[in-house]
């Protein structure tokens, strides 16, 4: 004599019915019972994500950060010579890469921040003669 049970098993997110028979007699023979198959759906892939482009700076003579992050490199120092679009520095957040760039052509005066600082949006990076 045998007793067939349904269990219910799930494997990354995909639900499977499976029947298990106990068979109580050494001398009992069962023929297995075909399985369907299970349509799964095929992985989606997206896109690669974009690398965004560069941060402009706040503008006038001073540059503030436009995000919060941590500072990977201070890329300009007190005396520098720079044109509008040159990378002054660049910003870590979220595993993204952000560069912070000139507004205008000018010379660094003072460099407010450097290297693995984690800096708050609206806080001071570099100001400008």
């Amino acid at each position: 004599m045998s007793t067939v049970k349904t269990f219910r098993i799930v494997i990354d997110g995909d639900e499977y019915f499976v029947e298990v028979e106990e068979v109580k007699s050494e001398s009992a023979v069962s023929m297995p019972r075909p399985v369907k198959a299970i349509p799964t759906a095929a992985p989606v892939v997206s896109a690669p994500k974009a690398t965004p482009p560069p941060v402009a700076a706040s503008g006038g003579d001073i540059v503030k950060a436009p995000l919060q992050g941590t500072i990977l490199s201070v890329d300009v120092a007190p005396g520098d010579k720079v044109k509008a679009g040159d990378i002054l520095v660049v910003i870590e957040a979220m595993k993204m890469e952000n560069e912070i760039v000139a507004p205008h052509d000018g010379e660094i005066a003072k460099v407010h921040t450097s290297k693995g600082v984690v800096v708050s949006s609206g806080d001071l990076l570099v100001t400008f003669k």
